[in-house]
């Protein structure tokens, strides 16, 4: 799958979800499912194309697409993704949700460190975190137990980031991880429990894709 260069609006109104991929933008009258919910391309009528009936396949099928929308993962990523959870124990679906929140790009976001999915991935490819005390510039790369994430001390001379320190107050972190707001340093508390994680896709439909 190539890199993604179109507006991210287009997905929302691809899928008819709203996908949380511009941040504050999803928020308001500018997001692309308030302002016309209709698929994107050529329509046959002013009103817009109707969404037609789909199969229990396409269902699934636009499932797994929400989800690879969602955290930013191509498709040979995301199946790999799915293969390792299928090869833990405990529920397929519960574990491959637990496996994309580990992502680094999804705890940077998940931290307040930036407002979408895609701003974090940008920040941690552009080498502005550490884990662990190195940098790091994977976005997909898996946290685990008792990691720290920080930013690096050059990144903190940035504009964002002093505009990031004066709202970070606003943010809300998740129960399994920890922010010492004073410093910015992060901290990943225990692994995200898949009833805990809360998703506009279906992670049981996704099993049933991959298990035809």
């Amino acid at each position: 799958m190539a890199r993604y260069t179109e507006a991210y609006c287009r997905l929302c109104r691809r899928t008819g979800t709203k996908l949380m991929l511009k941040g504050q933008r999803c928020f308001g009258e500018k997001c692309a499912i308030e302002r016309r919910n209709t698929p994107p391309g050529p329509h046959a009528s002013s009103k817009g194309r109707r969404r037609s009936k789909v199969s229990d396949h396409g269902i699934q099928l636009m499932e797994k697409q929400k989800a690879k929308y969602t955290y930013g993962s191509y498709e040979r990523q995301f199946r790999r993704f799915f293969d390792e959870a299928s090869r833990l124990p405990g529920i397929k679906g519960a574990n491959l949700l637990v496996l994309l929140e580990r992502r680094l790009d999804n705890v940077v976001f998940r931290l307040g460190f930036a407002d979408s999915r895609s701003q974090a991935r940008q920040i941690v490819r552009h080498g502005h975190i550490k884990l662990n005390g190195r940098k790091t510039d994977v976005p997909s790369c898996l946290v685990k137990a008792d990691d720290v994430i920080e930013w690096r001390k050059e990144s903190t001379k940035s504009e964002y980031y002093k505009i990031l320190i004066e709202k970070i107050e606003d943010k809300d972190i998740p129960a399994w991880l920890s922010l010492e707001k004073e410093n910015m340093v992060g901290k990943v508390l225990a692994l995200p429990a898949g009833q805990e994680i809360r998703t506009n896709f279906d992670e049981k439909a996704i099993v049933e894709f991959y298990s035809r």
